[in-house]
This record gives C-alpha cells, sequence and structure tokens, in this order.
C-alpha cells in the first residue's frame, strides 16, 4: 500500500492510522514518497506537509510489528549516496529487516534546482549514487545490511534497463493493465539483450473503486468496480508479479482527510484474496 505522507489533514496520527489499518487488513507492505523541497511544482500535485520518507518510516517501525516499509520512490540524486546508504542500513536493521528501497531519478525541475542538483544529470547521477551505495554495502562492515530489496521505479525504457544492470525489481508506477502486459515482454527483452536475469516485477498501480465499471481504453490499473480491481491484481499476477503496490491518491486532496473509503475497498481486495488462499 502506498500510504499518503503528504497534504493538509496527513499528520502522526493519520500515518499511524493508515499503518495500522494497512497491517491489520494482512498487507505486507506500507510504502511512502519522496519529496524534500516542496516547490511550486511539487506542492501544485503534492502539497506541504510532506512527511520525509526515512523519518517517517523509521516512526512507523515502532508502531507496527510485522509490515514491511519502503519508499514509492526515493529520489537518489535528492542525497548523498553515503548518507542515503547510511539511512537505509540503519533502518532495515532497527525495523528488524522490513526495509524495501525502491528508487527513482526524480521529475520536479524546481525541486532540483532548490536543491542545487543539475537535473539534466539525474539519470547519470542515479546510476553512479546506486553504485556507490551498493559498494558501501558490501564493503563496509558496520553498515549491517542483510540485503535491503531494491525496486527501480520508472516507466521508461532507461528505468527497465537500470533495473536489469543492478539486478533490481522493476517499479513501473500508475499504467494501464495493457501498457504494463506490453511491458512486461520489453523487460524480459532487455534482459536477453543485456544477458541479464529477468528482473521481478513490481509494479504500483492505482487504487480508486467506482460504483460502475470504467470501460475507457485509458483506465488505470486499479481504477474501477471491486470485480475490475481483482481482475487486474489477477492479470498482473499472471505476468509474473508477486508484490503490487496499491496507491490511493487519485488528485483528490478531500480523499486525504477521508482515508475510510479506501480502508474498504482495500477490505474487499483483501477479503478476496483470503477466500483464494482457503480454497
Amino acid at each position: 500500500m502506498n500510504v499518503p505522507n503528504f497534504a493538509p489533514g496527513t499528520d502522526p496520527d493519520a500515518l499511524r492510522r493508515w499503518a495500522q489499518t494497512v497491517e491489520g487488513l494482512g498487507f505486507d507492505l506500507l510504502m511512502v514518497s519522496d519529496h524534500l523541497a516542496v516547490t511550486p511544482d511539487v506542492a501544485e500535485q503534492y502539497p506541504a506537509p510532506f512527511y520525509e520518507p526515512f523519518t517517517t518510516l523509521s516512526w512507523l517501525a515502532g508502531v507496527t510489528d510485522r509490515v514491511r516499509l519502503g519508499t514509492t520512490v526515493l529520489i537518489v540524486p535528492y542525497r548523498h549516496p553515503l548518507l542515503t546508504a547510511r539511512m537505509a542500513a540503519n533502518l532495515h536493521r532497527l525495523s528488524g529487516g522490513r526495509l524495501v528501497l525502491g528508487v527513482g531519478v526524480g521529475w520536479a525541475r524546481q525541486e532540483f534546482e532548490a536543491l542545487g542538483v543539475p537535473f539534466q544529470r539525474r539519470g547519470a547521477l542515479t546510476d553512479e549514487y546506486l553504485r556507490v551505495m551498493h559498494d558501501a554495502w558490501r564493503n563496509t562492515d558496520d553498515y549491517d545490511t542483510a540485503a535491503i530489496p531494491i525496486w527501480v521505479g520508472g516507466n521508461s525504457d532507461a528505468g527497465i534497463r537500470r533495473a536489469v544492470r543492478f539486478g533490481a525489481a522493476w517499479h513501473p508506477l500508475r499504467v494501464t493493465p495493457e501498457w504494463l502486459t506490453n511491458a512486461a515482454g520489453r523487460l524480459k527483452a532487455t534482459a536477453d539483450e543485456l544477458g541479464r536475469p529477468v528482473p521481478a516485477l513490481t509494479p504500483r498501480i492505482a487504487l480508486r473503486e467506482t460504483p460502475e465499471a470504467v470501460t475507457t481504453p485509458d483506465r488505470l490499473a486499479g481504477v474501477g468496480t471491486v470485480e475490475q480491481i481483482i481482475a487486474d491484481l489477477e492479470r498482473i499476477r499472471l505476468l509474473g508479479a508477486d508484490t503490487v503496490v496499491l496507491d490511493p491518491f487519485n488528485g483528490d486532496l478531500t480523499e486525504i482527510r477521508r482515508p475510510e473509503r479506501a480502508w474498504r475497498t482495500l477490505a474487499a481486495v483483501a477479503a478476496y484474496h483470503r477466500s483464494q488462499e482457503d480454497r
């Protein structure tokens, strides 16, 4: 589950309720987003307050017991790679090995400028920083990472190639079912081209229940009736995915203050999967 960690209405109590609801329903992964400087281009979509992910996940680790904790996605060029490596390793150990580190190159040009990071080099910096982080984890005894899972976010061919090169899961974000089916083929083709194993597929899809079926060709996976959402999850499972992240934020800031609707949909999805496991 991608838990909103931004916008008016989000506070420590809301984050705690989200985390405990997700864990209580039996879901096994809770993820949050990443922005550091809420510049106008960021605020247009994700207004303040915006809770920094490492701080937030460290706190949520203390109010949960089992659920894994992750980032969808951490913008790698925003932080010195040794700082990221240290924080990730510490959070992984303090949480009992529950961290999933989703990473990405970023998109908010004004935020890059505010942080003094060259926007045009964000892809190259991401690759360089990921290598530095891997070297730190591998060669420094006190990092004690115990194999932090890495997910590479991004819907582009560059994102696919990055996931293949680093041996990380590929984490595409908010796409249509047809797009994802085609992309799974591109993922395999890229792995074959580079002579590497095919990465795990771990998409993040929307979560928005509607009273009537949505039949438009641009329907995102996870949007529609409960039956459509469940069918999308089954389709993604058949593509080989063993983890799917559900994202309840669909641009309506009023939903941040009323999470109960999303929780009801989550409960229906959880009930369906429990019934399948009981067969």
